[in-house]
């Protein structure tokens, strides 16, 4: 007899804005980011906090792309005891209307990168460079629809996943308005822009996914777009992302993404063909304007170490006649000290 197949939906409540039960994996994370690029001043961040309860510490970043191309960054794992609100290490976010408006604050030190690729070497990045005050003040407006939520069965129950090989068990995301201040040291940047948001919670590792070219754009606050393509492991890989136009969002049904490297297998550029799930298709490039290598790290099973790399790099984007500003954010295994990514053709 044939089995049944099962049915499944995505739901997404208001109440996913805030903190979940984290249950007892281990490995739980729940993740709040935000980009913002300004394409008046140049000036562009992303910020993200991470609450792990049941390892009782959270991860914060904070990026910030000064226009001269100097980068302000700062990452900790500040102690927490709780999964009851996304705020740690001086990071907050704060969820003054679902789906519609939030705010992200942030008041402590960065470390100021002349030469952002030093970072591929913490310690030495930490010791040859100078940590400087900076506080973030920006309020977030949704201005798209959301797009994702948490896929479970028919009747509502979540899915069984295995906490050692999962990303997130649940994500969504939204094309968003940005206005506020950015100071950094005795600089201030009043910013007025765009970006995205996105929200994960579940099970994570960082080593769960192969590899990923994960590619957020704004050209106004009419159209944006976010592209997806997700290695599966095996040699192929899952293409998506959504379009932002005309108030709606277009899913991605095919997307390709050839890039350009320097020395250290760092993107420089990147043309993406893409095609929609109504019939329209657009030809993107990217230019990279500034760039930071970041890494995980961890213990595997077998006790060997494993690296992963994601390189978030300030990208100046070209759709047509109109110019726009994301990221280019590239996530890759290092396997023989090369990206999994690059040796898989993307």
């Amino acid at each position: 007899m044939a089995k049944t197949p099962v049915v499944l939906k995505t739901r997404l409540e208001p109440q996913d804005e805030f903190p979940h039960d984290p249950g007892d994996a281990k490995n739980y994370n729940e993740s709040m980011y935000f980009n913002v690029f300004d394409p008046g001043s140049k000036a562009a961040g992303w910020f993200r906090i991470g609450n792990r309860p049941n390892e009782q510490y959270a991860e914060i970043s904070v990026c910030i792309y000064l226009p001269d191309g100097r980068i302000a960054f700062a990452f900790a794992r500040p102690p927490i005891a709780a999964n009851t609100e996304m705020a740690a290490g001086g990071l907050r976010v704060d969820v003054l209307e679902p789906f519609k408006r939030l705010k992200v604050t942030y008041s402590g030190k960065v470390l100021l990168l002349e030469r952002p690729f030093e970072m591929a070497d913490p310690k030495a990045a930490y010791r040859n460079n100078p940590s400087v005050p900076c506080t973030v003040e920006l309020d977030y407006e949704g201005v798209s629809p959301m797009y994702g939520g948490e896929t479970v069965k028919a009747d509502g129950s979540s899915l069984e996943i295995d906490p050692e090989k999962s990303f997130a068990k649940a994500h969504y995301e939204q094309h968003c308005a940005a206005k506020g201040v950015i100071t950094v040291g005795n600089e201030r940047f009043d910013v007025s822009g765009f970006g995205l948001r996105d929200k994960s919670w579940g099970p994570r590792h960082w080593q769960a996914i192969d590899w990923y070219r994960w590619c957020p754009m704004n050209f106004g606050r009419d159209f944006g777009l976010m592209l997806s393509v997700i290695g599966d492991g095996k040699g192929g890989a899952r293409q998506g992302g959504m379009v932002f136009r005309d108030g709606i969002y277009d899913l991605i049904e095919e997307c390709v993404i050839d890039s350009d490297w320097d020395e250290h297998d760092y993107q420089t550029a990147l043309r993406a063909t893409v095609k929609t799930e109504a019939g329209k298709a657009y030809e993107i490039t990217g230019r990279v304007l500034s760039l930071i290598p970041l890494r995980n790290r961890r213990a595997a099973r077998d006790g060997q170490e494993v690296q992963t790399r994601i390189t978030e790099g300030l990208t100046e984007y070209r759709c047509g006649d109109l110019v726009g500003y994301g990221l280019s954010e590239y996530l890759d295994q290092i396997v023989d000290g090369a990206p999994s990514g690059r040796k898989a053709g993307y």
